[in-house]
């Protein structure tokens, strides 16, 4: 039997971070135990380009979405610098409109070996909306392993 490698981890992180995530203390042990490089990708949700019974002109969505993502850039290179200088990391932040299908194209599009997501958020509503139902998603949709995290919740509050 062949022993299992793991070179390279994806982990969804939340931007900007409110505190340290237990998310990213399993991604860096892991990382550190198994000489694993972190992949950190954070995706920015799409402006729809329908707001209810109104179109979103192009210029706005545009516009909207290279705020976020350059705003977002910002507090990625931060993060990396803090939670994780002990590894090999590079961040990605990029803007989709289905968050977990876009976790689960950069895992294939990186080569990782695993992902890691958290689940169950007690932070804020966009926290909750996003990782729960996102984590679902990708544990669904993945050809690689999926380990969820849920966030300490003693930390959290």
């Amino acid at each position: 039997m062949t022993a299992v490698q793991i070179k390279k981890i994806l982990v969804a992180v939340d931007l900007p971070p409110h505190k340290s995530s237990t998310v990213t203390e399993y991604a860096v042990t892991l990382a550190k135990t198994l000489g694993a490089e972190i992949l950190a990708v954070y995706i920015a949700p799409a402006l729809a380009a329908n707001y209810g019974r109104f179109k979103v002109p192009a210029s706005i969505k545009e516009n909207f979405e290279k705020e976020v993502v350059g705003g977002a850039k910002k507090f990625m290179d931060e993060f990396l610098k803090k939670e994780f200088k002990d590894c090999k990391a590079q961040g990605l932040v990029i803007s989709a409109d289905n968050i977990a299908d876009e976790l689960l194209n950069q895992a294939k599009e990186g080569n990782a070996d695993l992902i890691v997501i958290g689940t169950h958020c007690r932070g804020t509503l966009m926290e909750r909306f996003f990782l729960g139902s996102v984590a679902e998603k990708v544990i669904k949709g993945a050809n690689i392993p999926v380990l969820t995290v849920r966030p300490n919740t003693a930390a959290a509050e």
